[in-house]
């Protein structure tokens, strides 16, 4: 017996199960990429922080080049020689952990390597009046100590990102911004090397040892960025939102580290 594909029963029945079938599909393919898809993260994540450090294949002024993703574990651990955490609430830091303590706690908060913490989840704590917990990855450098610290933000479309590498005085030595949706040309350029590179130098205190942060000011009248005492970067074109998010996630995120600097 012939099927009638010309009734509307047929095409929803044969909708639905198409959508069964992909739908299916697609969650097995997720199930099955869900190992190499958090590696690929956790690489992703040291390679940030070793690019901020300034451990990375750039040469000239081209393109940013991370460490290769195959050499980024290894580097990793050579070149951070610790990762602390700290507990803060209410702008108060009340506990400091190695990165140890942290990633063997049984606390079902804890429990992971400190470069594993979720900042978006961290700011989501506070919201529900808990403490929150900030990583901090420490390079030593021919003597010199440099404090890497995550910070996230809110662009103009979606999250940005990024980490900043300062020294105990808190002069910024790198940085590396990344986003999730902003315009191509406009706001995605703050992953261009130029705008990361005009934070080196930066100071993030007064000199009265003030948190001021730096802001992407669209009037700076400083666009080679020779004065490193101003606490400002030049604007990107046409992506006065996004920068308004990176100077706004510099100041809040980066401030909640100040007890910690000043203690050094």
């Amino acid at each position: 017996m012939a099927v009638n594909t010309d009734k509307n029963s047929y095409t929803i029945l044969f909708a639905v199960v198409m959508v069964l079938v992909v739908g299916s599909l697609l969650a097995f393919t997720a199930s099955a990429l869900k190992p190499n898809i958090k590696e690929n993260e956790r690489i992703e994540k040291q390679q940030n922080i070793l690019y901020a450090m300034g451990i990375n294949g750039n040469e000239g002024t081209g393109d940013i080049t991370f460490v290769d993703a195959k050499k980024a574990e290894a580097k990793f651990a050579s070149n951070v020689s610790e990762q602390i955490v700290l507990e803060v609430k209410d702008g108060k830091i009340i506990n400091e952990m190695t990165g140890e303590e942290f990633a063997n706690s049984e606390d079902t908060d804890k429990g992971i390597e400190p470069y594993l913490i979720d900042v978006k989840k961290q700011q989501t704590r506070v919201k529900e009046g808990k403490s929150r917990y900030l990583p901090l990855f420490i390079s030593d450098n021919n003597g010199q100590k440099v404090y890497v610290a995550p910070i996230r933000g809110k662009g103009l479309w979606d999250a940005i990102w990024g980490y900043v590498a300062i020294d105990k005085k808190m002069v910024v030595q790198g940085a590396f911004f990344d986003h999730k949706g902003e315009t191509p040309g406009l706001g995605a350029n703050i992953k261009q090397r130029y705008f990361m590179d005009d934070f080196t130098g930066e100071r993030l205190l007064s000199d009265e040892g003030i948190f001021r942060g730096i802001t992407v000011a669209k009037g700076n009248n400083d666009p080679k960025n020779e004065d490193k005492d101003d606490n400002e970067v030049d604007a990107l074109a046409g992506a006065t939102i996004t920068g308004d998010g990176v100077s706004a996630m510099i100041k809040k995120d980066l401030k909640l580290y100040l007890p910690y600097f000043k203690n050094l």
